[in-house]
């Protein structure tokens, strides 16, 4: 039988009582499993790397702040799709978060489907993220370093042009210019030292899915 913690999770970190409480109620109702945090250390004390879902993180809290606890997972090397809550003066913190790899952020008060859509995307990152880290499970290890080398968002870009997802798609999907895609693209070539991304194919993905 499953486990419950093998189910994919939005945990809810927010020093608000009732906004834990109105968000977990909320999505609840939309059928996703839930787990609040009061801080973030806690939510750190309590999280097992690995585990599948997403974060709805407050941007401002006492202690360690929402982007110090994305800066410490970086540093673990936890994969977590965020989507950070912010106050209306808090967007420029918020923009920054998204360059370092939030899926997305939402003014408080949150509307709700607006929140809903927000993780039910992120959800869907994140089953990207593992489908993606699955295809490379027999990938030879010099490969594996190059793979290491690359940057959040160069992983995010290689795992849609290994889904043949044309520049402007990808730069429609990660909310990113086309340019922006174009460089994270040549950034690629170079740090796993191909000519063209076309050569990745026969470097990481399996000779059944290469047809």
């Amino acid at each position: 039988m499953e486990s419950r913690e093998s189910e994919p999770t939005v945990f809810v970190v927010d020093d608000d009582a009732a906004v834990c409480d109105a968000i977990a109620m909320l999505l609840r109702a939309a059928g996703m499993r839930v787990e609040t945090f009061r801080s973030a250390l806690t939510f750190l004390k309590a999280h097992r790397a690995g585990r599948s879902g997403c974060l709805v993180l407050d941007i401002r809290m006492p202690g360690m702040s929402g982007p110090e606890l994305q800066d410490e997972l970086h540093k673990r090397r936890q994969q977590i799709p965020i989507v950070f809550l912010t106050g209306h003066g808090d967007v420029p913190l918020a923009v920054r978060a998204l360059k370092k790899g939030a899926v997305d952020f939402i003014e408080k008060p949150p509307e709700e489907e607006r929140l809903v859509l927000a993780v039910l995307n992120a959800l869907h990152v994140d089953r990207e993220r593992r489908q993606a880290a699955n295809r490379y499970d027999h990938t030879p290890p010099d490969v594996t370093a190059r793979l290491r080398t690359l940057s959040e968002r160069e992983r995010e870009v290689l795992h849609q042009v290994l889904d043949s997802k044309p520049t402007r798609q990808i730069a429609e999907q990660l909310r990113i210019s086309v340019k922006t895609v174009e460089f994270h693209r040549a950034r690629i070539r170079e740090k796993m030292g191909v000519a063209r991304l076309a050569q990745l194919f026969s470097l990481l993905l399996p000779a059944g899915d290469k047809d």
